[in-house]
């Protein structure tokens, strides 16, 4: 008899304790509240690769011992994106020296990103007199290998640089230099030696690898042998990150998954973004796209809604900071992707830091500051009634 009274306690203790770690413990986010994760239907072999990238790019912490610096921006990739997700006022870039389009002209002052720190023993970088500058936002991260994977081509079908069809929109590519490490694409289109950059604020970045490179470079003062000279002196140095953990990385990159809509069925949603579509703010916010053969099986020809069309677009007096880069021009600037903005206070510290710089607090002021090419849509949102402007609020917060 005590045996089962023992046995019967013991039980109902396993069975306390289970529920008492249920209620403790919370559940995991449901997809579409997070933006990290990999996309469906990589192999056990890149879901490794996956993992690996993943650790790189957010446990890997930096200090004097093992490369950091002398100057740098961050200590880790991490550090600017939380989650995945865009950066914050505490984490935005400065980038400086070049106000036309014949090339940075501050190279060889620190140009062309400001590094506001360094180690003991050094100074941090200031911007130099007469050097025009920018605030960048760090950018969220997620779904980049479906921008990698979309065709010059389909680039350049959006593109309407003499505004042909008299709409008051004339997009166009930003043509670049890239590195000689950058592998071709399929299809790529060279103009005068140029390549269309599709990374970036100004898409002045050609890949993933470039941008992976300068990152190390550039914010943290890691040096690789795709970026192989020093930021003190310009001496050449021993590479302090492996090429495959920069692989790595890339490959994490390439294969984060996309945003997932939120409230896709709800009827406001639904007509928030017919509101959206009849502001023609869907001529360069392009709702959906494809993309082209990739050699990631689960990346090739799949369609998906970024809600970008690549292009730079002259955004106005506003929006012009005399900065730029490439062949973009001051005003220009390439359309944001709109997918995960509704999760953007995540990793923004509970508030919306948007435009370029950050410097819009809220979805409304970042249409109203809207110029150039982005007029019209904003005086046609100006005219919204209350319910509509709800309706089109909704369905952004929902992407």
């Amino acid at each position: 008899m005590r045996k089962k009274i023992t046995v019967l306690i013991i039980i109902s203790c396993l069975i306390g304790i289970a529920t008492s770690c249920e209620k403790i413990i919370p559940t995991a986010p449901a997809d579409d509240e997070i933006l990290d994760g990999p996309i469906e239907g990589l192999t056990p072999e890149q879901n490794r690769i996956f993992l690996n990238g993943d650790i790189a790019f957010n446990d890997d912490i930096f200090s004097a011992g093992n490369g950091l610096g002398p100057m740098f921006v961050a200590n880790s990739c991490g550090t600017c994106h939380a989650g995945d997700g865009k950066g914050h006022p505490f984490t935005t870039l400065t980038r400086f020296g070049q106000n036309d389009t014949l090339g940075n002209q501050f190279l060889q002052q620190g140009g062309p990103q400001l590094q506001n720190r360094a180690i003991p023993g050094f100074q941090p970088e200031k911007i130099p007199v007469g050097a025009t500058f920018s605030n960048f936002t760090p950018p969220a991260n997620t779904g980049l290998g479906f921008f990698e994977a979309i065709t010059d081509a389909s680039i350049m079908a959006m593109a309407d640089i003499n505004d042909a069809d008299g709409d008051g929109i004339s997009g166009r590519p930003n043509w670049i230099a890239i590195p000689q490490y950058s592998e071709l694409r399929p299809g790529t289109i060279v103009r005068n030696g140029k390549y269309i950059g599709r990374f970036g604020k100004k898409a002045a970045v050609y890949d993933l690898l470039q941008q992976t490179a300068n990152a190390y470079n550039q914010d943290m003062g890691i040096n690789s042998t795709y970026e192989h000279f020093s930021t003190y002196n310009n001496q050449d140095i021993d590479p302090e990150v492996s090429n495959q953990t920069v692989l790595d990385v890339v490959f994490y990159l390439k294969t984060l998954k996309a945003p997932v809509q939120r409230e896709q069925n709800n009827l406001d949603v639904i007509a928030g973004k017919q509101v959206f579509l009849n502001l023609s703010c869907g001529k360069c916010h392009t709702p959906e796209l494809k993309t082209g053969s990739s050699n990631i099986a689960a990346l090739s020809n799949k369609t998906f809604a970024p809600y970008t069309d690549f292009l730079l677009h002259d955004m106005g007096t506003g929006l012009d900071d005399k900065y730029t880069e490439g062949t973009a021009l001051t005003p220009e600037w390439r359309t944001p992707a709109l997918w995960g903005l509704g999760l953007s206070k995540n990793s923004q510290g509970g508030g919306y830091h948007l435009l370029h710089d950050g410097r819009a607090k809220s979805i409304d002021q970042a249409i109203l500051m809207h110029g150039g090419e982005g007029e019209q849509s904003k005086n046609n949102f100006q005219k919204l009634s209350s319910t509509d402007r709800a309706k089109l609020m909704k369905f952004l917060e929902s992407l």
